[in-house]
C-alpha cells in the first residue's frame, strides 16, 4: 500500500491480532467493521460514546475508591482481629524493608489504576464538549503508556489464592471494599475490552473534524 504523505496513516486501521492493514470506512450507529482475514473486531461506531465512558469511568472511579477507604478483609486468629487495606499493604512492605517492591505496588495497584480513569473521565469530558483537541491527543498517547500497568486484576487474584490458603487457619470475614474491589475490576475489564483505545482516536478525529468543517 503506497502513502503519499503522512496525514494518510489517519485513515489505516491496523489489525491489533493478525496486523492486517486496513482503510478506515464509515459505518453506521451501532455497528461494526471486522477484519477480512481474522474476523477481530477492529472497530465500532457509538455515537454515544463519550457519554457511556464517562458514565462507567465515574462509575469505576467510585468503586476504586472504596476499594482504596474501607478494609478488604478482616481475618480472626485466636481471638486476634487484623483489618487488611490497599494502603496498609504498601505501608506494611515499606515498614520490612521492601522499598522497591512497595513503590511497584503503589503504582501498579494503585497510582496507574488511578490515573487511568482519571483520564478517561477527563478524556470523555473532553470529547463531550467538543473542545481541547490538543490535550485529548496528548492524554490519550499517556493512556496507551499506562493502560498496560494497570494491575488491579491481578491483585484482585493474588488476595483470593492468599484467603483460600487462609481459609484453615482463620476466620475471614469480606470487607465492603472487597466486594468494590471486584466491581472495580469488573468495570475496568469492560471498558478496556469493549471501548478499544483506537475508538476513542477515531471519536476524536470526527469531532473535531466536524468542528473544522462548520
Amino acid at each position: 500500500m503506497k502513502l503519499e504523505n503522512e496525514d494518510a496513516l489517519d485513515d489505516l486501521v491496523i489489525c491489533h491480532k493478525c496486523h492486517t492493514l486496513h482503510k478506515e470506512i464509515t459505518i453506521q450507529d451501532g455497528s461494526k467493521a471486522c477484519c477480512r482475514e481474522c474476523k477481530t473486531v477492529l472497530y465500532r461506531y457509538d455515537s454515544k460514546l463519550a457519554e457511556h465512558g464517562l458514565a462507567l469511568s465515574i462509575a469505576a472511579l467510585i468503586f476504586f475508591a472504596l476499594a482504596n477507604f474501607f478494609p478488604l478483609v478482616k481475618i480472626e486468629i485466636l481471638g486476634h482481629e487484623q483489618f487488611i487495606t490497599i494502603p496498609k499493604t504498601f505501608v506494611s512492605l515499606f515498614d520490612n524493608g521492601f522499598y522497591i517492591v512497595g513503590l511497584l505496588c503503589a503504582f501498579l495497584i494503585f497510582i496507574f489504576p488511578l490515573m487511568t480513569f482519571f483520564i478517561y473521565i477527563f478524556l470523555f469530558l473532553l470529547l463531550k464538549l467538543k473542545t481541547g483537541e490538543k490535550l485529548s491527543k496528548e492524554l490519550l498517547i499517556l493512556l496507551s503508556h499506562i493502560t498496560p500497568w494497570s494491575m488491579s486484576d491481578i491483585f484482585l487474584i493474588s488476595i483470593l489464592v492468599a484467603l483460600v490458603k487462609l481459609i484453615g487457619y482463620a476466620q475471614i470475614h469480606m470487607g465492603i471494599a472487597f466486594w468494590a474491589l471486584i466491581l472495580f475490576v469488573l468495570f475496568d475489564l469492560y471498558i478496556t475490552k469493549t471501548i478499544h483505545i483506537s475508538e476513542i482516536w477515531m471519536l476524536r478525529k470526527r469531532i473535531f473534524l466536524e468542528e473544522k468543517c462548520q
